[in-house]
């Protein structure tokens, strides 16, 4: 099945398309026949017929590994745990924009915490102090370490840090220890979207720091989507820190659009804007966009309007497909043509889309492995 899927650089929640909207979970699905299936019985997005389709499929996961449980079969327990965990993250999609969406996130979290409990090392749920506020992560070490290296995964808009375990589980494979946080305005992050919000990603690179196991001078970053835009500010802001950073997608760093691709980064934003995920008679869960909301928040966040571009020292490595209609490719070559003249590499994926979330194997494990040599190399 996974052969006859078609790319699509689009949003559409009726198809099931590589670089479309089910982009995001396809790689943590191992049956794409099921996926299908489950999308054939959608008839709306709005939350009475969305969120009853995903759970099902959830739940009957749920009690595949309840009995995988009792038969001591933990590794297939795990998997159909998972399995379930990213069925209700579709259901919760775009995030906990009304009551029945914050009740199945808080599903989602305890089937998550539910499989966490079947790993080795264990995940340890940890807060996170930033001023007032505490943000709740995922803390995970490899067992026995002494100051070992860490990163911060950093996640994006509408994929929270229940999403990213496979991340933390890579770590571990190369050694390094892993905090997984959600973005600003996103699951249990309770700082808005706004810039001088990367003071809640400083932090957790402190918290990091703090740990016995971790070593404080070797910390690094990776983030994808929206969490890829943030790891390059965090770069930027705190380059005493992060010491080498993977950056998956992310926009705006500076790199201006050719009207084209403006055209169709504006019409990929509205056909997003059609759909309503929450109560029948909600506006759309995504406001409309327009060329000038577009330049506006060009001037708000670019690198160079934060004063940070210059600041960004570390070994980077970029990756993205060429076909993205949300973080156009104009930004990974914008980073490659600024900054210091060696420590730059990029993996550019010539027939995906947004994340090239269609070559994740390629990539995933290539980019840990990539955090865990650069700062093994760091010399004090």
């Amino acid at each position: 099945m996974r052969d006859q899927i078609k790319f699509s650089a689009g949003e559409n929640p009726y198809a099931v398309e590589y670089g479309g909207f089910y982009r995001r979970w396809m790689p943590m699905l191992t049956d794409i026949d099921e996926l299908v299936t489950a999308v054939g019985k959608i008839k709306s997005t709005t939350e009475e017929s969305w969120i009853p389709v995903w759970s099902a499929f959830a739940y009957e996961h749920e009690r595949k590994g309840d009995e995988f449980i009792k038969e001591n079969k933990q590794e297939k327990a795990y998997n159909e745990f998972m399995l379930a965990k990213t069925y209700l993250s579709i259901a919760r999609y775009p995030g906990e924009i009304t009551e029945s969406k914050r009740k199945i996130s808080a599903e989602c979290s305890r089937v998550y915490r539910k499989a966490c409990e079947l790993l080795e090392p264990k995940v340890e749920i940890v807060k996170v102090s930033c001023g007032d506020k505490e943000i709740t992560c995922h803390f995970r070490c490899p067992n026995g370490a002494d100051k070992t290296a860490a990163v911060l995964i950093m996640c994006g808009a509408d994929m929270f840090k229940e999403d990213r375990g496979w991340a933390s589980q890579h770590a571990i494979d190369n050694g390094l220890a892993s905090l997984v946080m959600d973005g600003p305005a996103t699951g249990e992050n309770p700082f808005p979207w706004e810039p001088e919000s990367v003071s809640a990603w400083m932090a957790a690179i402190d918290y990091l720091a703090g740990r016995p196991e971790v070593d404080e001078n070797k910390i690094g970053a990776f983030g994808i989507s929206r969490g890829g835009y943030s790891v390059v500010q965090l770069a930027g802001s705190y380059p005493e820190m992060v010491k080498a950073i993977v950056a998956n997608a992310g926009h705006p760093f500076g790199y201006k659009m050719t009207e084209e691709e403006m055209i169709n980064f504006v019409k990929a934003r509205n056909d997003r804007a059609q759909h309503v995920f929450g109560q029948i008679g909600d506006p759309p869960s995504f406001p409309p966009w327009t060329v000038e909301k577009e330049q506006t928040l060009f001037e708000k966040w670019s690198l160079s309007s934060l004063g940070i571009l210059d600041k960004i020292n570390q070994p980077m490595l970029l990756i993205n497909g060429k076909k993205d209609h949300l973080a156009p490719i104009g930004n990974i070559y914008f980073l490659l043509e600024n900054g210091p003249p060696h420590g730059r590499e990029a993996r550019i994926y010539p027939d995906a889309g947004h994340c090239a979330f269609k070559y994740q194997d390629h990539w995933a494990a290539a980019s840990f492995e990539w955090l865990s040599k650069k700062l093994s190399e760091i010399k004090l």
